[in-house]
Formats: structure tokens, sequence, C-alpha cells
């Protein structure tokens, strides 16, 4: 958890703070990531006026940052020559060569290698494997412990493959082709003669670095490059993790846009706009539409490499191709490119790279409620006890770092939330079949003297699991609970030790049901290390809490006017809805894009500084020379951390909680971390943009293979007001991960606190659970096969253009649209009904037909707490028929059966069943419901045993009243019958899921 403003005034843009943390929205500020690496000195302390806030901030900045990087291709002494290919020799399964170094060194950033190995592997007739790596294997690769590389199929060749390697030998250069169309534009393609010309002036005019030279492939030691082109105003989706002002699509320089530099380096911040957040996710697919066969096809590109890395979408004034630059300070260019050729084909066979999400428990699809500043357990206790007045189904309850004594991991404060008291508490949680999620952060508190008895860290201290100096020492830094160290992930003994604390932890009395994982990018607050002289006694943080007396939160949510609507909070003045009133909102600022030029080459400073808007790499972070088991460097293995603490964590809960599927919310992430944990987004904003935005990140991490994703509802920084949370709360009701939290210090936003925010909470959390029988079958089909559970548009209906930059709506598996109100002040929403006219989409709450435009928006009735929901031809859905309190309360309930038939009267769907909690998962059955034009035929395949029976059939486009309807052959008396909704509706039945049943009409 971070936190910063995003409002700065313009006196601060050349302040950049050091030694602050960014999770403190009012008093580290951060400048809105606007200044950092801007190459600016600043003021060793400034008075920031913002709001009603007055904050001292000290600052510090290195002077080297004033440089920004110049083309990287070529130096004073020439271009870089490039590489040729010798030495080739060809398998049935690919080729392999050697690459030598074309003409004199240009040693741009770093020594360029002479020597590099090409492996080119048909592994799968979907993917092919393109590594290029140092012929000497002295750079870092990721370890197979760490990243597990697929296997090739062992059949697949050049032959039957659906892409093809092509190459150029002098100068090397590839390109990736499709087999099916050999002459059309290449998937990937490096060829001089295929990019821009150049030489080109900065693309983005304010950042020298975006100055292209030329399109060498250049290999050194501490920098890598590689272009391809794109056609021009590519469809480009991925490349995360980030919020990214032009939506789920990325800006490629097109159509008004400037372009993008994606920047992979984890980071602790509160999601800025345009920068590099919390996860590295090198993969992108591209989705290309032929106007003239209105035809699409999709295909993608991973990268393994966790480096330090700047990714750039651009297209230069003039030019007829756009463009994708690959700069890395490390590692290797390790590529791994994916056929498809549709949008769910590509993120499927990603899966098959990294690996399909780890199961999810069925309780996790519940409601889950948090907040930074529940003072003690009582407090706790009557939040659960209100939910409960109000009837809001509330599954899980979680504590932030108020629970902790001291802010020590795995303890719990022997006053406000004492060990006794926590175990009777979530005792009693679980009677009621609710659960309890705490946090854990990334660092481990020292022991401040002789007297202080911190067992996690003396443990670990014995073990040798904590993350070293060079010189072997240990290393230093600094969070919330004073001077801290880190848990190393490649000590032998850190898995065993991690195990023990978190066990222990249970034992104390904090009995979780699953763990979330927060500040593991790693953060620290000091700049890098915390240095030598410091003073371990100190257990203060260098800035002071939000809520707390020096700054206590008081901005008014986004667009409220106090002086109109007083200071209750309420959205309404008289009935009217008043956001903005008299007021003109200010837009957020975002930070200009710019990187400094290192000097003093080393580990902490690598020559080409990377657009990481902290400025140096250590900023915020562990220092980039720190030392891990077996050598690796900080600056290497970084973006690992995450990663890999969640695959700790998932293994430690598997020895914890035996049989139980671990339940773990992951802030910080790299490729193949949804093996073994979910993911939120983050530190957001209480602003109407930030829900907006939420969509995207859900997206995102569809194609990412972490679907199991949600953001903080309401929003976490800043106050809401209850419009927003009323809104809110409706979306995020149609996310995979549904939690409500905020920031110390803002006002209460617990779905109770506003009449309509319950009212609205009440009906989206009832449709939800509802659902969960298909939300638990889709991310079913995630774990099985990598298919996305939540979609944008246009992965369903890839041939419609007007789709592919949509993210104002998407959908639940194929078959639920939503389209939730993401403006204030509003009571209609616009929306898109694809299919061209030819899909028939239903109101899922009266089931009505959409009068839907063919060409354009419809304009649908909104009015405050209500999401419209539809749902589309040819579904059949399971459901729950009684949505319950809990979860479980709601699986013991009979099941419903909605099936909506298309034009010819053909519906489909399958439900995936057991018992939601076991692992590895134990039986199950799948309920298959197919209809035709007068039947609906039920089969049940698998040994799970489905005890609740289905009580209720609804269908859908039935043209006529049928004059008799039977089911299992029996004739139903009990039949209704709505000639506006062509309804046919069968309740008071008894019908074994666990039996083949057919339901028929006449």
């Amino acid at each position: 958890m971070h936190f910063k403003r995003r409002r700065v005034s313009s006196a601060l843009v050349a302040a950049s703070p050091t030694m602050l943390h960014p999770r403190l929205v009012s008093a580290a500020l951060l400048l809105a990531g606007s200044a950092l690496g801007n190459g600016l000195n600043a003021p060793s302390e400034e008075v920031i006026n913002r709001d009603v806030h007055v904050f001292k901030i000290t600052t510090e900045m290195d002077s080297t940052h004033q440089v920004v990087n110049e083309a990287v291709n070529s130096t004073a002494n020439g271009p870089c020559p490039g590489y040729s290919l010798h030495s080739l020799s060809q398998n049935k399964n690919g080729l392999t060569a050697k690459l030598n170094l074309a003409g004199p060194a240009c040693n741009v950033f770093g020594t360029d290698v002479a020597n590099l190995t090409i492996q080119v592997t048909y592994e799968t007739e979907t993917r092919l494997h393109v590594n290029i790596f140092d012929t000497a294997n002295s750079q870092f690769t990721v370890p197979e412990s760490v990243f597990a590389r697929p296997k090739a199929s062992g059949s697949t060749n050049a032959k039957n493959s659906d892409l093809v390697f092509n190459y150029d030998a002098n100068p090397f250069a590839f390109w990736i082709t499709r087999r099916s169309a050999p002459h059309s534009t290449p998937l990937f393609d490096t060829r001089i003669s295929s990019l821009p010309p150049t030489p080109i002036a900065p693309v983005i005019p304010s950042d020298n670095s975006t100055a292209l030279d030329g399109f060498p492939l250049i290999f050194e030691n501490q920098y890598l490059q590689l272009a391809s082109a794109l056609p021009l105003g590519a469809n480009i989706y991925g490349l995360g993790e980030v919020v990214a002002s032009s939506g789920i699509r990325r800006d490629i320089g097109t159509d008004g846009g400037v372009g993008t530099i994606q920047n992979d380096w984890a980071r602790d911040i509160a999601d800025p706009v345009n920068e590099n957040i919390y996860g590295v996710h090198p993969i992108y697919m591209e989705h290309r539409f032929n106007s003239t066969t209105s035809t699409s096809q999709s295909h993608g590109v991973f990268l393994l490499n966790p480096a330090g890395a700047d990714i750039m979408l651009l297209t230069p004034p003039g030019s007829n191709v756009s463009l994708i630059e690959y700069r890395l300070i490390g590692g290797t260019l390790d590529f791994y490119f994916l056929a498809g050729p549709t949008p769910q084909s590509v993120i499927e066979q990603y899966s098959a790279i990294v690996g399909t999400p780890t199961w999810q428990p069925y309780w996790g699809f519940g409601f889950h409620l948090c907040r930074w500043g529940y003072p003690n357990l009582a407090t706790v206790k009557d939040v659960v006890a209100r939910m409960r007045a109000a009837d809001i189904p509330l599954e899980t309850m979680w504590n932030d770092i108020d629970l902790y004594h001291a802010f020590r991991d795995f303890t719990a404060d022997p006053v406000s939330f004492a060990p006794d008291e926590m175990r009777e508490w979530i005792q009693d949680l679980r009677k009621n079949h609710q659960h309890y999620v705490p946090i854990v952060d990334a660092a481990i508190p020292k022991e401040i003297n002789s007297t202080d008895i911190y067992n996690p860290y003396s443990k670990g201290t014995d073990l040798d699991v904590f993350i070293k100096n060079p010189d072997g020492t240990e290393y230093v830094g600094q969070v919330w609970p004073g001077y801290t160290v880190f848990p190393d992930w490649f000590a032998p003994n850190a898995l065993g030790w991690w195990t023990e604390a978190l066990k222990n932890w249970s034992a104390l009395g904090v009995e979780f049901s699953g763990i979330w994982l927060d500040m593991n990018e790693a953060s620290s607050f000091c700049d890098g290390s915390c240095g030598t002289g410091i003073d371990i006694s100190n257990t203060s943080t260098p800035f002071i809490l939000p809520g707390e007396p020096g700054n206590i939160l008081t901005v008014y949510p986004e667009g409220y006017n106090a002086t109109i609507s007083g200071p209750s909070g309420n959205i309404t003045v008289n009935g009217t809805l008043s956001y903005g009133a008299a007021e003109v909102s200010s837009p957020l600022v975002t930070r200009g894009i710019g990187a400094g030029n290192q000097t003093g080459v080393d580990l902490n400073t690598p020559p080409y500084a990377i657009h990481n808007a902290n400025g140096r790499l250590s900023n915020h972070a562990l220092a980039t020379n720190a030392t891990h088991h077996g050598g690796y460097a900080e600056l290497d293995v970084h973006s690992l951390w995450g990663l890999m603490e969640a695959e700790a964590t998932h293994k430690a809960l598997k020895a914890i909680l035996p049989g139980q599927r671990p339940f773990i919310i992951s802030r910080s992430a790299f490729a193949s971390a949804g093996k073994w944990a979910a993911h939120w987004l983050g530190d957001n904003f209480s602003r109407w943009e930030y829900m907006y935005y939420s969509i995207q990140g859900v997206l995102q991490h569809q194609i990412f293979q972490i679907p199991f994703v949600g953001a903080d509802t309401c929003g976490f920084n800043d106050n809401t007001d209850e419009e927003l949370c009323n809104r809110w709360m409706q979306l995020a009701a149609f996310t995979p991960f549904y939690r409500n939290h905020n920031i110390k210090g803002a006002i209460s936003q617990e779905p109770y606190v506003w009449d309509s925010v319950a009212n609205a909470s009440r009906t989206a959390i009832a449709v939800r659970y509802a659902m969960l029988p298909y939300w638990y079958s889709l991310f079913a089909n995630a774990s099985l096969h990598g298919t996305p559970p939540v979609r944008a548009l246009f992965w369903e209906f890839p041939n419609q253009p007007e789709l592919f930059a949509l993210d104002r709506q998407f959908l639940v598996g194929r078959d639920i649209l939503v389209t939730p109100v993401l403006t204030p002040n509003v009571s209609t929403v616009d929306a898109i009904f694809p299919g061209a006219g030819k899909t028939i989409w239903r109101d899922w709450y009266t089931h009505d037909v959409v009068n839907a435009s063919t060409t354009g928006n419809t304009t649908l009735e909104a009015p405050l707490g209500h999401i419209n929901v539809h749902v589309r031809d040819g579904a059949a859905l399971l459901l729950h028929q009684k949505p319950g309190y809990t979860v479980e309360e709601t699986r013991q309930d009979p099941f419903s059966l909605l099936v909506t038939q298309s034009g010819n009267g053909h519906a489909f769907g399958a439900t995936y069943l057991d018992d939601g909690v076991s692992d590895p998962p134990g039986p199950s059955t799948t309920v298959t419901v197919t209809a035709s034009k007068n039947s609906v035929k039920i089969t049940s395949k698998g040994k799970f045993h489905v005890a609740q029976k289905l009580a209720e059939v609804t269908v859908l486009g039935v043209a006529t009243k049928p004059s008799s309807v039977s089911v299992g052959g029996k004739a139903v008396k009990g039949f209704t019958y709505a000639s506006k909704q062509q309804k046919v509706v069968l309740t008071g039945l008894s019908v074994d899921l666990n039996k083949d049943t057919t339901i028929a009409w006449k």
C-alpha cells in the first residue's frame, strides 16, 4: 500500500524526495511522479501548500540525472555495426547459428558482446521460440527454478508450424511470418529496410532518447536493443503493468497519440498514469484487421527478460509504419512468438509458457472488506455486525498493518488486536462461513537491541535467508517497522523459514484463510541501502502517517462543493446530483516523459537510464548492487521479488492449510505469477477516472494470466463520495476480485455508510452471487486451459473495428455484457451491443430484448443504483436460485437455469462443479446444457455428487406459448409464459443434476 497526491502545484516540479514513502498521499506527495528523473536540482527543503495541507519535505537529487539519454544506436565513433550470421546448423525442430559482431564495437552503453548464439525452436504448431544470447552465457537469464521453460512438443518442425522464421545473414535480421500467408505483412520484422528511414529527430519532442539514428541489433553487457516494424497504427495490447491514459489499446503514436514508453521496473507507487508500477509483464498481443475481407487475426510476442527496460511504441512523423523497440539494461533476447490467430487463443497459448492460473477457492469470489485505519478489533467486529444488520453480504474481513505490533510482520498488537481475542473472533467468523485475510509486508524488522526478541529476524539470521551487501554483510533498508532486512528467495532455507513464520503466526491466533502480500517490489523508504551509522533503535517512519496530527486527510471528494452540499458527503441537494457544482475539477497532472544519462557506470547507475519514474533504480527500492544467494545482483532480479515471494507463500500455505487452495493476493508480479497468486490493482484513487481505469487493469491481467484481479472498490486514496461509491460497488461486483478498501484517515466507505450505496450493493452482490457457478466455471477453464474469464468485447467479436479500443464495457465470459456508469451526474449510459445486429442481447433483470443500434451507440437508462447487464443469445447459465449472505449459504440453496435461445433455438453452457476448496482439485462434475428449437437437454458427467437440485428453469426465445411442457418425460402443469419476452418459466422443480434430463415443449 502506498499513495500520493496527483494534483501538485507547478512550483513543485523541481522537487524529488528520495526518503519519503510514496504510499503517503498527503505526507509524501512524490510530486505526482512528474519530476522524478527530470534532471532538476531540488532545494534542500520545500514547503508544500496543497489544498488545506502544509508539509515539509527534505529532498536530494543526483546531479547526474541532468543529462538525458542521447540517441542510443550510434556514437561519435560511428554507427553500431550489428551482427552477421554464420555456422548455421539446422535440425528437424529449428536451427542454431553464431552471430559475430559485424564491425568495430560501438560500446554505446556498455561493452559490445562479440559472439552471440541464436537458437530457433519450433516448439508447437503455434509457438516459436527465438533466443539470442551471449555464447559465453555470462549474461543473466532467469533460473529454471524461478521460471520453468515450456517443453517443445518434439513433433513440430518448420513444415507444420503455423509460424515461419526468416532471416538475412549479413547484416543479420529476422522476421516472422504465417505459413498460411507468407506474403502478408510479417508479424515481427527487424530488417532495417522494413523500418522507417533514419536519422529521426525525437519522436516525442520532450524526450531526446526517442531520437532514432538507426536500428541495428545491439547486444552489450549493460544494454540490449532490438526494433521491429509494425503496421501503421497497429492495435497493441498488454505490456504492463500500467495505468494507460490511452486505455486498453496502447498509444502507438497515431490518431493524435504521442507514443508509449513502457518502463519495466517494479515500482512502489500509487497508481500513476503512464508510468511503471508494481508488475512487469513483457507480453503484447497485436490484433490485425483486414478491411478488404473484414476478417482479423491476432498474435502474441513475449520477451522472457526481467531486466529494467524501456519498450517503445512509436510512429515517426510521416512514416508509413509504426515500430516497437526494446531497450534493456541486461539479460538476453529470449522471445516467444504465439500464432493465435484469435485473441482468446493467443492468451491461452501464453498460458502454456507461463503456466495456467492457480485454482481459486469458491469463497474467494465473495465480497471482501478492508480499510487501513481500523484502530482495534472492537471496531472491526462492529463493522462486521453493521454489515449483517444492513443485510449486505460479507464473505471475508481483512486487516491492514493496523493489526501489527510495532508494524512487525507475523505479530498482532497485544492491546488493539490481542491474539487470543483474534483467535476467538476468527473462529466465530468461520462458524458463520466467513473468512479472514491479513496483510504481510515484504520487509522484516531488525531487532533493535539485545533485549528485543523477534524470532522471524533472529531465526532468519541463523538460517542465512536475508539479502546481503556486496561485501557479505546484512543489507539494511527501511519500511514501516523501522530498519529492516529482506528475504532472499534464492537462499536455500528461505522457504522453510517463511513457512515457519506464517505457521507460528497462525498458531499465535491470527488464523488466516489467505494472505495479502504488499510492498513486495520490494519497497524500501531509503534510496537504496540505508547505510552505516544508522540508529537501529529508531523505529519511526520518516513521515507522518495519514490521519494523524499534522497529516489529516481533509480533502473533499472529487467534484464535491461543501458550500453547496455541506460536509456530510451526500451526493444530492434537493434530489439533484451535485458533482462539480460551481466547481471546475482539476485534471490529473501527469509526468513529462524523460530520463537521465548516468555517469560513473556501476550496478547502481547503469549507463542507459531507463524511464523509471522514480529516477534512480534504487529510489524506494533495494539498491541494485544488493546481493542474493548464488551471486545474483538485485539489478538483474529486482522485478522477480514479488513473483518469488508469491511462490514461497503459495507453498507455505499448502503446508499450513493442507488440502486447501492457497488464497493469495499480491501487489508485485512478473510473468508466471498467476501460477501462485492473484492480484489487486494497487493504491488507486477515489476518482471517477480510476473507476474507469480499473476495467483496463482487469483486462490487462487476463492477458498476463493473472485473471483473478480487481481494484480497491470506491478508491483507496483520498475521500470517496456517495455517488462514486454507489457506481463503483456495482461495477466491481462484475470483476473477479471484489474488495472495498481505503486509506487511513479518509472518510468511511463501507457500503452501509450511505443508504443508496447499501441498496446498490445488495442488488449487485445478489446478481454476482447468483452467477457464482458461471464465475467458478470460467475460472476452472482458466486454470485448466488459460482461457480468460473477463474479456474485452473484441476478443469475442474480433471483426468489429469499433470495438478494438473499447474498454468502458466488458464481457464476463462470452455471455454477460456489463455496461457501467463511469461519469458523475448522469442517469443514462451509452452502450455498444456487439454482433452487428446478428446477436440478440437481453436485459438481465427484465429479460427484454434490447432494441440496439447495429452501427453505433444505444442509450440505456441507468438511474443511480442500477448497472446495465445483458445476456447474450445462445447462453445456458446454471445459477444459484437464492443468493445468500455468504457464498456457502448461497451454495446450499437450489439451482436455477437460464437459457437464452438464439434465433434458431440454439443455446449451450457448461458448468464445472466441485467442492470449491480442495487442492489439488478433487472429484468434479460438469453439467452441460444444450438447447434446440423445442427442448433443453441437461447432461452430467463426473464423480462429484451435486447435492442441490435444479428448482427453476427459464427459457427465453420461445416464440409461441407451448401447449405442454415436460421434464424428464413427465408433464409439468405449473409453467408460465410471457409473450413480450418469449419466456417460459418452470418453478417448483426438483431435478437431480447428477442425472441426464430433457425439458421439452410442444
